[in-house]
C-alpha cells in the first residue's frame, strides 16, 4: 500500500512540475522590452519588441505552454487561433495585460475551443518586424493531454 501511495505522489508531482513549467514559459516570454522605431508604411513611430537573450534562446525550439484560447473573429479554423496566458476577460485584447501575454497558434490538428486552461506544445517563432502579426507565434502546435 505504501508503495502505491509513493508511486501516486510521484506521478502527481511530475504532472504538477510539467504544468508549472509550461505556465512559467509565460514568465520567460514577459522578459521583453520595447523601443520606438519609425515605420515607413504607417508614417510614425511604433513600439518594436526587443527580446531578452533568454527568449531568443527559445526561438525555433519546441516549448510547452499553458493558457486559454481567445475567440477571435477572422481565424479560419480550430487550427489557427490566439492563445493567452489569461482567460478571455483578462487577456491583452480586453485591456487587462500586455502583448507579451498572447501568441498566434497554428495547430497541426484542430484544437476544440474550451474556456478551460489547456497546454500546447509547438515550435516558437519570434516576430519583431511584422506589425500585422503578434510577436509570438507557435507553429505545429498540438494539445498536450495529461
Amino acid at each position: 500500500m505504501r508503495l502505491v501511495l509513493i508511486f501516486c505522489s510521484l506521478l502527481l508531482s511530475a504532472g504538477a512540475f510539467s504544468q508549472s513549467a509550461a505556465a512559467s514559459t509565460w514568465q520567460d516570454l514577459a522578459k521583453v522590452t520595447y523601443e520606438k522605431k519609425y515605420d515607413e508604411l504607417l508614417g510614425f513611430k511604433v513600439d518594436v519588441p526587443v527580446f531578452a537573450e533568454s527568449i531568443r534562446a527559445m526561438e525555433g525550439k519546441i516549448i510547452e505552454i499553458s493558457g486559454y484560447i481567445v475567440p477571435v473573429e477572422g481565424y479560419k479554423s480550430h487550427r489557427e487561433f490566439v492563445f493567452s496566458a489569461y482567460p478571455y476577460n483578462m487577456c491583452f485584447f480586453c485591456g487587462g495585460a500586455g502583448p507579451e501575454t498572447v501568441m498566434e497558434v497554428t495547430a497541426s490538428e484542430p484544437v476544440k475551443y474550451s474556456t478551460s486552461r489547456i497546454t500546447l506544445r509547438g515550435k516558437l517563432t519570434l516576430n519583431d518586424s511584422n506589425i500585422n502579426r503578434l510577436m509570438y507565434l507557435l507553429t505545429d502546435a498540438e494539445l498536450v493531454t495529461k
